[in-house]
């Protein structure tokens, strides 16, 4: 059986001192309690790269630039009712100071810990590539 592929775009903020942001998933929300990079999904005639500017200033609260986003890696994922297709993006300059708008909690986490953080099965794969980078 077919099941649907859903499109979402993820960025790993990455600052100075080489942490990177996750953010904690609010309660009332599939997978509530666990930590996934900052992101959302692709709307109909949107490409990713502009969904995650979209995403992080609704978000987080900051300004992104295309020319800021470098893509990475990504995850392929079958969840029970549907494929998980995201590119994950790195983005070392923004403007503004991140805050959590629809998130429980953030946390800037070195790569070394992020297994210290439950994330949903299709964020956990990419913190070993993560690792390897910084």
């Amino acid at each position: 059986m077919t099941k649907p592929m859903l499109l979402v775009a993820a960025a790993a903020l990455i600052d100075v001192d080489g942490r990177v942001l996750i953010c904690q998933r609010p309660e009332g929300k599939q997978l509530a309690g666990l930590w996934e990079f900052p992101g959302g999904k692709v709307e109909p005639g949107e490409t990713p790269e502009a969904c995650l500017i979209r995403e992080l200033d609704e978000e987080l609260g900051i300004r992104v630039t295309k020319s800021c986003l470098a893509p990475f890696v990504f995850a392929s994922h079958e969840y029970e009712g549907f494929h998980l297709l995201m590119p994950l993006y790195l983005i070392r300059r923004w403007d503004g100071q991140p805050s959590a708008k629809e998130h429980k909690a953030l946390a800037w986490v070195k790569p070394v810990k992020l297994d210290d953080y439950p994330m949903p099965p299709a964020d956990a794969p990419l913190v070993a590539w993560l690792r390897d980078l910084i």
